[in-house]
């Protein structure tokens, strides 16, 4: 099995007086099919973690590989380039257009894809059944539940068939029932061979994960059983 994701010595240093060490000496691979959950307090670093892995943010120091690629050595068109095919965003907002509807916002996410506009209907369609939401094409976001919402969120960034799936406090704003169905539709994900990195404050959401990985003051460690 392949490794989608490698952390060799990545640091990511921010100025100030004195500078801000945001990620310190991290090491960590992530193998095809994985579902890792990162946990740690606020101000650990996680964030700064994901932007990295979302190649939003360079390191300072060290190498991170997607798909075998340096990501430091890609210049910015090239790293957009990279997300765009093999990165999809799961956030605790969930970011939807509130006047367009559930199959509009889908295809947002394929915005860049230069496949025909009926292609691209097509694909988020199947995106939005994937998630169990193939009856609820013509609704607006202020016509569904936040569970809905965020299966629509989810829709959206599996519909251009990306590797890797990021998602930040994706059960944030849920309820517990919810938050529930949305662990179970990312174990289904996974089962279908997406990889999956989920940052998360919750136990509940961290247990569900192959790997726990704990974040303390920008320092990475693998939670042992």
């Amino acid at each position: 099995m392949s490794n989608i994701v490698e952390l060799e010595g990545v640091t990511r240093t921010f100025p100030g007086s004195p500078p801000v060490e945001a990620v310190k000496d991290a090491h960590m691979t992530v193998a095809d099919g994985d579902h890792v959950t990162i946990v740690g307090p606020s101000g650990s670093g996680k964030s700064t973690l994901l932007h990295i892995l979302g190649c939003l943010d360079t390191p300072t120091s060290g190498t991170y590989r997607l798909r075998g690629l340096d990501v430091g050595d890609l210049n910015d068109g090239q790293r957009t380039s990279l997300r765009g095919s093999e990165i999809g965003f799961v956030f605790q907002s969930f970011y939807l257009l509130p006047y367009r509807t559930v199959l509009e916002n889908v295809m947002t996410g394929l915005v860049y894809n230069r496949n025909p506009r009926r292609e691209r209907k097509q694909r988020a369609i199947a995106a939005l059944e994937r998630v169990g939401l193939g009856h609820r094409l013509d609704f607006t976001p202020r016509q569904l539940s936040g569970g809905e919402r965020q299966r629509v969120a989810i829709a959206r960034a599996i519909a251009p068939e990306p590797g890797l799936l990021l998602c930040d406090e994706p059960t944030g704003n849920l309820d517990s029932k919810t938050t529930g169905s949305i662990l179970d539709l990312f174990d289904a994900l996974r089962t279908d061979g997406l990889t999956l990195i989920v940052i998360t404050h919750e136990e509940r959401v961290s247990e569900r994960g192959k790997r726990r990985i704990e974040i303390i003051d920008g320092i990475l460690a693998e939670a042992t059983a």
